[in-house]
């Protein structure tokens, strides 16, 4: 990540967990980010000042998305630097299987936020990233992308679904050279698994390992050895039996 022009990079949802650590880390190699969630992250402002810039904005509200991706403060971000990475980090995760009451409306809140709010950031910077030689794309999937389980049914789904889509705009954006990162994790620990005894890997590392990916020339990567065996398994059924407690 380094060139003569500014550099410049979209981080959704960077103001907790994984999100901040993906932000911090860019930060720290002189990269301008641009943050999107729904708070503001103060102690990256009052470290990194002016190298942070930051939209109050849900990913599950697709019209006031819309409404952001028109506005000049957009291309002013964009504009005069070199946008070279967009994550597409941002998601929710509800408790609950697909037998719940209100399943379909968790359901729907899933997709709006993990699939659709992806695609819509996906489609806003694809010209962008396509004029300054293609970029990336970093795309935060999961574990959950391969097997289901029913305490977080409706997240599985969706994160299945977002791994389609990934799959999808690698394809669509192979011509203009714009690279496509699958990023599967297992546990990770923040604060939305606080409180769950399980191994988990370090936000920092799994960073590590995505920015490796990306400037490996890598379509995908699995962070820890029971995502990596989850894939393996793939072609066996895998995904048919209830996985394991770890």
């Amino acid at each position: 990540m380094t060139s003569s022009s500014p550099l410049r990079a979209i981080v959704t949802g960077h103001t907790r967990g994984l999100g901040a650590a993906l932000a911090e880390q860019l930060l720290a190699r002189n990269v301008t980010v641009l943050g999107l969630s729904r708070s503001r992250h103060a102690h990256l402002k009052a470290r990194f000042g002016a190298q942070l810039e930051e939209i109050e904005l849900s990913l599950a509200e697709p019209a006031r998305v819309a409404q952001w991706i028109a506005t000049n403060a957009l291309r002013d971000f964009v504009s005069g630097a070199q946008t070279v990475l967009l994550i597409n980090n941002a998601g929710i995760a509800r408790l609950g299987s697909l037998m719940d009451e209100g399943a379909l409306d968790a359901l729907r809140d899933h997709f709006e936020t993990n699939v659709f709010g992806m695609l819509a950031m996906s489609r806003a910077f694809a010209g962008k990233l396509a004029s300054n030689g293609g970029g990336a794309i970093l795309n935060v999937l999961s574990v959950a992308s391969w097997v289901n389980r029913p305490i977080l049914a409706g997240y599985g789904v969706s994160k299945s679904a977002a791994w389609g889509l990934t799959n999808g705009l690698r394809h669509s954006l192979r011509e203009q050279r714009t690279q496509v990162v699958g990023l599967h994790a297992g546990f990770i620990d923040t604060d939305l698994t606080r409180g769950l005894e399980v191994p988990k890997a370090t936000p920092d590392d799994v960073v590590r390992q995505a920015y490796d990916a990306i400037e490996a020339g890598a379509e995908e990567v699995s962070t820890d050895e029971f995502t990596r065996q989850v894939k393996a398994g793939l072609s066996a059924g895998v995904y048919l039996d209830e996985p394991a407690p770890r």
